[in-house]
């Protein structure tokens, strides 16, 4: 799923007309905050965005009074670079220019240098590497806190998960199980997408071997969701407090039971 597109699944989820997703984790504590009945039931990895900006911008704090591209407002790009800009004390919703792409590129702005900065999800970020085009100011691959959290949950409607469990479980398996693989066969896996039409196969190769495929085994879903929901708590994005977020928003008997079945 391109980020682009997420932001409009948890409402599809909520409604029945899809059963399951993945998207950011803030995205989805600003769902649950907003009483979308959807459940977290895995982190499937961690590090995919690059927060990218043209000189003289070096750091986040430099964004300050500044322009940003973003897809969408509450898109997760939105939501990502909110919770960064908090993290270091700046008023999202005050301190950055907010720059919407009317075709849908934001990109496409960055690279005009219309905006001063624009976060990228794979495969933009290896593009504009390819293109010198402004400079990483933050991955969320290799920087802290970002790296040390998974990025991007798998969730489903929440009447959806309880009335099917067995579906449920079968649905977590399959993803989890293609995480491994990424993390396995990356060249396979991006001879695939190449053949599929869907990226380059160096961007694609790049993007497999440096994502943490492995996180949903080693990182902890419930500090991310905890961290998360409590940056955009604290940047007055949501109201509620994490431990409410967490209690009746996420779900995680399913992995704990596939971390010990696939222990591998």
């Amino acid at each position: 799923m391109r980020a682009s597109e997420s932001f409009a699944f948890p409402e599809l989820v909520a409604r029945g007309e899809v059963h399951f997703a993945s998207t950011f984790a803030g995205t989805l504590a600003y769902h649950l905050d907003n009483g979308l009945p959807i459940t977290a039931l895995a982190g499937i990895h961690a590090g995919c965005y690059e927060l990218f900006a043209h000189e003289p911008v070096r750091t986040i704090s430099d964004l300050r009074g500044r322009s940003v591209a973003v897809q969408e407002l509450n898109s997760d790009g939105h939501h990502y670079l909110s919770i960064m800009a908090a993290y270091v004390g700046l008023d999202p919703q005050r301190d950055f220019n907010w720059v919407t792409s009317p075709d849908g590129n934001p990109m496409k702005l960055f690279a005009e240098k219309k905006v001063d900065a624009f976060l990228a999800f794979p495969p933009e970020p290896q593009e504009l590497r390819a293109r010198k085009l402004g400079r990483v100011i933050i991955s969320t691959v290799q920087d802290k806190p970002w790296s040390q959290y998974l990025c991007c949950a798998l969730y489903g409607g929440r009447d959806f998960v309880q009335s099917h469990p067995v579906a449920t479980k079968r649905y977590l398996r399959a993803l989890l199980k293609a995480a491994d693989y990424c993390a396995e066969e990356p060249r396979l896996v991006a001879q695939q997408l190449t053949g599929m039409g869907l990226s380059r196969f160096d961007y694609a190769l790049q993007t497999l071997s440096e994502i943490q495929y492995r996180g949903w085994r080693e990182y902890d879903p419930e500090d991310t969701m905890r961290f998360y929901a409590l940056r955009l708590h604290e940047a007055g994005m949501i109201k509620s407090e994490p431990k409410r977020i967490i209690a009746e928003g996420t779900d995680w008997r399913f992995l704990d039971e596939l971390k010990r079945e696939l222990k591998a």
